[in-house]
């Protein structure tokens, strides 16, 4: 199916995000962010967008929420070089804002479900509403509002042509805005935990 190894596939499509003027968002970064990790990983996180130090550097969650991610995926005994992680939109929204739907689709059609194609994970974690509705929208779900009442589920759904379990959880931010997050945050990283020990990925 592909020519080329999967890293040199991988690294092709971060060239082609970080040179994209397809939404308007491209207009306010300093760099755009295509995600970074194992191109073999079994478990990709999507998150919803760059933040501060995203738009900075160019890689995916290196700011507050990157270390509480961090943090998160050591409690159950994984690395980033182990997964994938991205977001939805690969430049940073202005003034943080939410991302709008037509940059999520341009987006995600152009870059997010290449990778997801290429990856071929098991499972994808989806961190936050936007993740978690731009994914479950492709497989029937026509309303997504409010992360709640998806997280502490799976889903098994066909995406993208091939099997695949869905995990939405808070987004690692929500626990900077409110600490009360955090236990069901850790929750929802226990559950993907039983998830990869159940198919012996961990």
């Amino acid at each position: 199916m592909f020519h080329l190894p999967k890293a040199e596939m991988m690294e092709k499509i971060a060239v082609q995000v970080r040179s994209c003027v397809k939404c308007r968002l491209w207009k306010g970064r300093k760099k755009a962010v295509p995600g970074e990790g194992n191109v073999n990983a079994k478990v990709v996180f999507v998150g919803e967008g760059p933040g501060y130090w995203e738009n900075i550097r160019g890689l995916p969650f290196v700011g507050a929420a990157g270390k509480i991610l961090d943090g998160l995926l050591e409690s159950i005994g994984l690395r980033r070089d182990m997964v994938f992680i991205t977001n939805v939109v690969k430049c940073r929204p202005p003034g943080n804002r939410d991302p709008k739907p037509d940059e999520i689709e341009i987006c995600t059609a152009l870059h997010l479900e290449r990778q997801i194609r290429l990856i071929h994970p098991a499972l994808v974690a989806c961190l936050g509403r936007h993740s978690t509705r731009y994914v479950l929208s492709k497989v029937g779900f026509e309303k997504v509002v409010s992360i709640t009442e998806f997280r502490g589920k799976t889903y098994k759904v066909s995406f993208l042509g091939f099997p695949l379990v869905v995990v939405p959880m808070y987004h690692p931010a929500s626990v900077l805005r409110n600490p009360k997050y955090r236990d069901e945050l850790e929750s929802d990283f226990q559950l993907l935990k039983m998830l990869l020990q159940k198919r012996r990925i961990i």
